[in-house]
Formats: C-alpha cells, sequence, structure tokens
C-alpha cells in the first residue's frame, strides 16, 4: 500500500475500521444475525480506533450467545452515544471545522450561517440540550419566530436552508431525520404577490434627466463622472451594477465597438455593442486611463472592492448608496414602506436601468432570444416586459374581433340603402341604383 495515500479501511476480526461520509471518526462495522451494526470508536486515528474496536466490540463478534451479544451491543451502543453527545451552544465549532459545511463564495454569507444558527441556539434556549434532542418541534418554534419578524419570504427560506445544511452535516450526532428537512417549515412565494414588483423600469425621459444631473457641475458626488459612464453602460448595455463597475479595458474594443464581459453572477460570456453615446461616453473615460489600470472606472472599482478587517465587502454598498443619489435628484423614491416587511421595498434602483433595456427591446419588438443574448439568464425580468407587450397585442386582437362583429354585414348595408331610396322622390338614377343592388 502507498505510504502516502490515506487509509480508507481496515479488516478487523470479522468486521472492519471504515469512516461514514458525514464522520470525521472511525465506525466498526459488523455483521450480527443478519443485521450490519455501526458502532463509533470515537476517534479519527485509524490506531487508536482499532484499539478501542478491539477491547469493546471485538468481544461482541465472538460470542453465540444471545444474551451476551445482547448486553454487548447495549453497551457498545450507549458507548457511541457518550462518545458522540454534542451539546447545541458547542455546535457550530463542530460544524464550522467539517469538511462538508458550507462554503459560500462571500464572506457576507459565511457570515450569515453562523448569525442564523446564532439565532436559532437563542430561541431554543437551553445550553443543556444536545443536538441530538433537536426536534421538528424546535424548527416549527424558530419559523413561527421568524414569522413575526415580518421577514421577507425569500430571506425566511434562505434561513431555513442554512439551519437544513447545519443539521445535515450534524447527522452523526443525531438519529432520525433532519428537524429542517420538512417542506412545510418553508413559506411560500404566493403570500407576497400582494407586494407590488420591486425595480421599476425608468422611461426614456427618466434616464435622460439622470445623466443631464451627473453631467450638471452643481451636483456633488464622489466620483462622479465614472458614475455617469457607469450608468450609461448599464442603460445601453442592459448589465447589473458589479458587471460595469468591475469593467476592465481590455473587455472593451473601441476599434470594433464591441464590449466582451463574463457576468459575475451567471458565469455567462456576452459580447455587446457599443451604441455611439457610450462610445463617447468611453473615449472620454481615456482622459483617466492610466498605464497598469484595469478598470475602465478605476476610482468606482476601487471603492467597490473595499473589505473590512473580516474580509467581508463593505465596498459594493458604498457604491450602491453612490448610484441612487442621481435617482433622489430627479424626484423619484427609491424604496417604499410596505406593511408586513421589516424592510422598505426598493421600487427605484441602479437595476432599473437593466428592467428598463429590456421594456425598450421589447417594445420595439426585438425577438426575446436577442434580449437574452445581452442581459443573460434573467428569464423574470425578460418574462415581465414581454408578457406585458403580449398582453398589448392581445388587447389589439380582441379590438379586431369585437370591430369585426359589431360591422354590418354586406346584406344589412343593401337593404338599408334600398330602404333609403324608397323614401326618395322617383328617379332614373336612383331607379337604376335600385336594380343594381336587387340583382
Amino acid at each position: 500500500m502507498d505510504q502516502n495515500a490515506e487509509e480508507t479501511h481496515r479488516t478487523l476480526g470479522l468486521g472492519g475500521l471504515h469512516k461514514k461520509k458525514q464522520s470525521k471518526n472511525w465506525y466498526y462495522r459488523c455483521t450480527i444475525n443478519g443485521k450490519v451494526i455501526d458502532l463509533s470508536t470515537g476517534t479519527d486515528d485509524i490506531d487508536e480506533a482499532e484499539k478501542i474496536a478491539s477491547a469493546r466490540f471485538l468481544p461482541m463478534t465472538q460470542t453465540t450467545q444471545e444474551e451476551v451479544l445482547a448486553g454487548h451491543v447495549a453497551a457498545a451502543r450507549k458507548m457511541q452515544s457518550q462518545c458522540e453527545k454534542l451539546f447545541l451552544d458547542n455546535a457550530w465549532d463542530v460544524y464550522s471545522k467539517h469538511p462538508d459545511r458550507a462554503m459560500p463564495a462571500t464572506v457576507s454569507e459565511q457570515e450569515a450561517y453562523q448569525s442564523t444558527f446564532d439565532e436559532f441556539r437563542r430561541c431554543v434556549d437551553d445550553p443543556k440540550i444536545t443536538v441530538a434532542e433537536i426536534t421538528y418541534q424546535h424548527a416549527e418554534k424558530f419559523a413561527e419566530y421568524m414569522r413575526g419578524q415580518s421577514l421577507a419570504v425569500d430571506t425566511f427560506n434562505r434561513k431555513m436552508k442554512r439551519l437544513r445544511k447545519v443539521f445535515e452535516v450534524l447527522a452523526p450526532y443525531r438519529s432520525g431525520d433532519n428537524p429542517f428537512a420538512s417542506k412545510t417549515l418553508m413559506r411560500r412565494e404566493r403570500e407576497e404577490r400582494n407586494i407590488e414588483t420591486r425595480h421599476l423600469a425608468f422611461t426614456r425621459e427618466q434616464e435622460q434627466q439622470i445623466l443631464d444631473e451627473l453631467a450638471n457641475p452643481a451636483r456633488k458626488l464622489k466620483n462622479k463622472e465614472e458614475i455617469r459612464l457607469i450608468y450609461l453602460l448599464a442603460m445601453y448595455t442592459g448589465q447589473r451594477l458589479k458587471d460595469c463597475v468591475l469593467l476592465r479595458w481590455n473587455c472593451v474594443s473601441l476599434e470594433d465597438r464591441r464590449i466582451e464581459v463574463t457576468q459575475y453572477k451567471t458565469g455567462k460570456e456576452v459580447m455587446l455593442p457599443i451604441a455611439p453615446p457610450l462610445l463617447e461616453g468611453l473615449e472620454k473615460a481615456l482622459e483617466w486611463k492610466e498605464d497598469g489600470v484595469a478598470y475602465v472606472c478605476p476610482k468606482t472599482a476601487k471603492r467597490y472592492n473595499i473589505k473590512n478587517d473580516r474580509g467581508k465587502n463593505t465596498g459594493a454598498g458604498l457604491v450602491n448608496l453612490d448610484v441612487l443619489r442621481p435617482i433622489r435628484w430627479i424626484g423619484l423614491e427609491t424604496s417604499v414602506k410596505v406593511e408586513g416587511r421589516a424592510h422598505p421595498v426598493t421600487q427605484y434602483g441602479f437595476h432599473s436601468c437593466r428592467a428598463t433595456f429590456v421594456s425598450f427591446c421589447a417594445a420595439a419588438g426585438v425577438p426575446k432570444a436577442v434580449v437574452m443574448s445581452f442581459v443573460g439568464a434573467d428569464s423574470d425580468i425578460i418574462d415581465k416586459h414581454y408578457t406585458h407587450v403580449g398582453s398589448e397585442q392581445q388587447v389589439k386582437a380582441l379590438e379586431a374581433v369585437v370591430d369585426s362583429m359589431s360591422r354590418k354585414s354586406d346584406a344589412d348595408k343593401i337593404r338599408e340603402v334600398l330602404d333609403y331610396i324608397e323614401t326618395q322622390p322617383e328617379s332614373e338614377a336612383l331607379t337604376k341604383i335600385k336594380d343594381i343592388l336587387n340583382s
């Protein structure tokens, strides 16, 4: 055996030592009365595990007396329970070191896992309770507590999914089903159907007002020229804030008038033609371009990438506040208070440029597939505006049907003309018309 290879199994007596996927400890597996039994040794050292299994578990495989065998099994299970007892207050330390723990891409989400677990632990409020004693009732109690916090459905469900993952990883310290596995704990999207759609689209006039204000010398804003270019990028390509802020010069070809970018959120590569107003903005950006500077908007990119001591990104929020200010300058409310929500709901923001781009394309009859080649996989925003265009066409079709059904038939028109002629004085012309209509 390769000494550098990690040992995954060792035969011992009538059974063997092995590791379970969810646990770092070694288990002794044997077959007794036709049943496969796994007994934890309580250690991750295989040599130590062999000593423990030899002393505690091998005797049960070497006896045929049913009473003695049952006693060995009971004692072994008791030892297993003791070595795997884990208090809820100590569970995060075990989970956070486990190789199967969730590995979020951002520090914010990593911290969210711990804060959600701490919130659940405080809700249980029992320092002596073990992970094995957590039941569905505890999960249900936590769900009821969160329902009173005026959380959005998505926020609520994310918290429940985090706890489901934590208890999935802690499976070796409990028996039975995951207490957070039940779908009945989750909230349904229809609970928020009465809340208006977020990120309303701008009108053409509103977009122009934003650009005009950003060109107004009287308006003060950090990195204002760069913010104006970032808005131009969004308005003429439909990209998200991060993709606009962190655009690099090596993705831009002014000669070919094209931008090639890999979207941060989806990983989708998109090729974008450069519209004349955007080209003008990019050419102006060449004035502040410096050798060795990768970003098209370097000051804003640097601000966006700010992180705190824990490595959590805090700059994205700062830049988001920067881009909201021009929206307020033109008199639009960026968010509104909604009953049942702890936080206001966004109605106008930088993302509104994306909605506006899609709505303009839809109104102009641009095929849906072409729009997706710009904005990438964002079916909700595309479906919303293309469904709207479809409804307009439905109204026009219905108007045509109504008009057709209300229009008089040719026979009815002829009958009305003949009735009218009968009321008029006789003349050669009227007689000729009457003969033609009756023929």
